[in-house]
């Protein structure tokens, strides 16, 4: 039980990492160029992250819905939860953005795409603050179990 533990907070923690340095650091910083170079720094970073924390939100809340079963611990459904719920999130309010952006040829890019990747890029914290409220609430129940 406490090696799933750990491993649905290190896999949630991977999450809310990645997700954290991107919402923090890389779109504030791909938001510096201008609108050309900006869409085509975004498409490929997106291509890259895509498997990444995808992959990262699945294990994680897997191995947290196990935790939470032999455990009988709401903390670790609650966390879960909150993971997976990146999965509809994306795929209902960020997909349709993601799939413009991505159609979009550089030659394009415009104050029109610039908008979309603000709105991505606030629709991707989001995604940050789902993965730090589960991994706050898988390390709660892993300290609070020992």
């Amino acid at each position: 039980m406490f090696q799933l533990s750990v491993a649905a907070l290190l896999f949630a923690t991977l999450f809310s990492g990645a997700a954290l340095y991107i919402s923090l650091v890389e779109h504030p910083a791909r938001l510096e160029l201008t609108d050309g170079p900006l869409l085509m720094q975004w498409q490929p970073s997106y291509k890259r992250a895509l498997p990444i924390q995808s992959g990262l939100a699945i294990a994680g809340g897997a191995a947290g819905i196990l935790a939470g079963y032999l455990s009988a611990d709401w903390r670790w459904f609650a966390g879960s939860a909150l993971l997976l719920a990146n999965w509809p999130f994306t795929l209902t309010v960020i997909m349709p953005v993601n799939k413009r952006l991505m159609a979009m040829p550089e030659r394009e890019a415009s104050a029109a795409s610039r908008a979309m990747l603000i709105q991505w890029g606030k629709l991707h914290n989001i995604r940050s603050l789902l993965g730090a409220a589960t991994t706050l609430l898988f390390a709660w129940a892993l300290v609070g179990a020992g």
